[in-house]
């Protein structure tokens, strides 16, 4: 079967997510890509804790994108939601170390950047210490998970779709933090299309690397994939 056509699913559940703002459509998104690995991957997971990891990470972007879509004016829902993304990037950044290390340049130059970013321009926005201090602490995960895609030791499609979906991911959260904090609604509508191509994108890639890896130990072309 070839399993980059189910890819399409994700795909239109993201449109109809984006377009209506349907919740089950949105969880649909991540919920679906985590079943096409496990569909694609089967008995091969019970040796490939590396992608569990990301099958955890999309279960944690279900949990955070409920509570974010139903927090109103609820502060600590939205703390909720931060953690629920907090998990997923260990998940991610599970996944990256398992398959290479921290690209130490890439880190200094993004910690340059956002750090800065929130001293000055986030936190005199943010009234609450508690959501002050998450918001820090998701900004530190993100970078450095972000910084450690960059260091996957893994070559081609593999690599640079899995650090497309995990760029995605950072600059989705850029623009929900413009909006939330900054009052700048300027990129709102690209939050949600960078967020659920990033599962997207993801999930390409590791479908990618699993079939060179079928077609290395088969001698020919993987017919899973």
């Amino acid at each position: 079967m070839h399993f980059y056509y189910l890819l399409v699913i994700p795909v239109v559940l993201g449109v109809v997510a984006t377009t209506q703002g349907y919740l089950p459509a949105k969880l649909g998104v991540p919920g679906v890509c985590s079943l096409i690995l496990i569909a694609f991957f089967g008995r091969r997971l019970r040796v490939r804790r590396d992608v569990w990891y990301v099958i955890a990470a999309f279960g944690f972007s279900m949990v955070g994108d409920t509570f974010l879509s139903n927090k109103g004016e609820d502060e600590m829902m939205f703390v909720y939601g931060i953690a629920g993304f907090f998990f997923a990037h260990l998940g991610y950044l599970a996944y990256a170390l398992a398959n290479g290390k921290v690209h130490r340049p890439a880190l200094l130059v993004l910690a340059a950047g956002y750090v800065p970013f929130f001293i000055w321009s986030l936190n005199p926005a943010i009234d609450d210490p508690v959501l002050s201090g998450a918001v820090l602490v998701y900004l530190l995960v993100s970078v450095l998970v972000l910084a450690t895609a960059l260091g996957l030791q893994l070559t081609g499609v593999p690599k640079w779709t899995y650090t497309a979906g995990i760029m995605s991911i950072v600059v989705s959260d850029t623009f929900i933090a413009f909006n939330e904090f900054l009052d700048v609604t300027t990129f709102n509508d690209w939050i949600l299309p960078t967020y659920y191509f990033a599962h997207i994108f993801i999930t390409f890639g590791i479908l990618n690397r699993g079939r060179e890896e079928a077609e290395v130990v088969a001698g020919r072309p993987a017919a899973t994939a």
